[in-house]
């Protein structure tokens, strides 16, 4: 069954060329940007699925990928990954979202894969006598002994939870 055909839209050749582009690496661009949304610039195809559409190697498409970035048509994003293993990249090709008009920012969503979010955990707060000579007040001794009580007992269990299956070696 044949997709609906849909336009996108590239620079002229003699734009490309003007801003250093070989003209062998031109359909690489071509068809990266026929993969990539009309709205954003993302895309993510295999490097495999582009060198078959194009009847190159994987080895040259991914020269051709690297020169389109060092001269700024094309940004590596992020490495997708499917199944815990590294698939293909995540590709904005830069033209398009100039021209579109899109105004917000792209790729700042939520992650797409679960267990991806950095975990920012407020640290464990120590009581606040112990700190009283930070802010110029006379210092509590028995909140400071309820503080180091406090570390040591942490510090133990840490040191239970690590033993913990490996009693056989510590006999």
């Amino acid at each position: 069954m044949a997709r609906s055909a849909r336009f996108t839209r590239i620079p002229k050749t003699e734009q490309l060329i003007a801003t250093g582009v070989p003209i062998e690496v031109i359909p690489t661009y071509c068809a990266l940007s026929d993969y990539a949304n009309n709205k954003s610039g993302l895309c993510f195809p295999k490097m495999q699925t582009l060198a078959n559409t194009l009847k190159r190697s994987v080895r040259t498409i991914q020269r051709h990928l690297h020169l389109l970035k060092t001269l700024g048509h094309i940004e590596f994003v992020d490495r997708r990954r499917h199944k815990g293993r590294y698939s293909s990249y995540l590709y904005r090709v830069i033209h398009i979202t100039r021209t579109t008009g899109h105004g917000r920012r792209v790729g700042g969503g939520a992650p797409i894969y679960k267990r991806t979010k950095r975990f920012v955990t407020p640290p464990d707060s120590p009581p606040k006598e112990a700190f009283n000579w930070l802010f110029g007040k006379e210092s509590n001794p028995e909140a400071e002994e309820e503080y180091k009580n406090y570390q040591e007992q942490d510090r133990r269990r840490e040191a239970a939870r690590r033993r913990e299956g490996y009693e056989w070696l510590f006999r």
